[in-house]
């Protein structure tokens, strides 16, 4: 197994309030030095991680997004390997959460992984939506502009 499998499927530590979001994102913007792949599941790998320009600008779309679909007192949709150096980062996409603990028969993936290591193809269960492939991709590309 890779170290992204092994981070992927090891013990991750849910985010439950939005202040530990922030605490998250105020560090992740502070780690100029790292460079992060940014995977959407249901899309292609990335061979390349962001440069580091785009964090803030993807992390502040994520943001949004959570922000405006997500629409609850409480987080509880992101997961990390470690708090206080992550290398890890799953967020689960609040249109598509099903049961991640996998009591429907399943488990849904995330919508999105952060990882300082090489991504690994994560299998869909569903196609990605025609809005959030449009999404992804428009801001894809802006970032790997940037």
């Amino acid at each position: 197994m890779s170290g992204f499998e092994t981070k992927l499927n090891g013990t991750l530590y849910g985010l439950m309030r939005w202040a530990d979001w922030d605490v998250l994102r105020e560090r992740l913007l502070a780690e100029v030095e790292n460079r992060w792949f940014a995977y959407a599941v249901g899309t292609d790998i990335p061979a390349v991680p962001l440069p580091p320009a785009a964090m803030h600008p993807f992390l502040g779309e994520i943001d949004s997004l959570l922000r405006r679909d997500h629409d609850e007192d409480y987080l509880g949709i992101v997961y990390v390997d470690d708090l206080d150096a992550p290398s890890l980062i799953k967020i689960y996409d609040p249109n598509n959460l099903g049961s991640a603990c996998g009591s429907i028969g399943y488990k849904v993936p995330p919508g999105w992984v952060l990882s300082l290591d090489p991504p690994s193809a994560i299998a869909a269960i569903t196609p990605l939506p025609g809005n959030r492939r449009r999404w992804w991709a428009g801001l894809r590309e802006r970032l790997m502009a940037a």
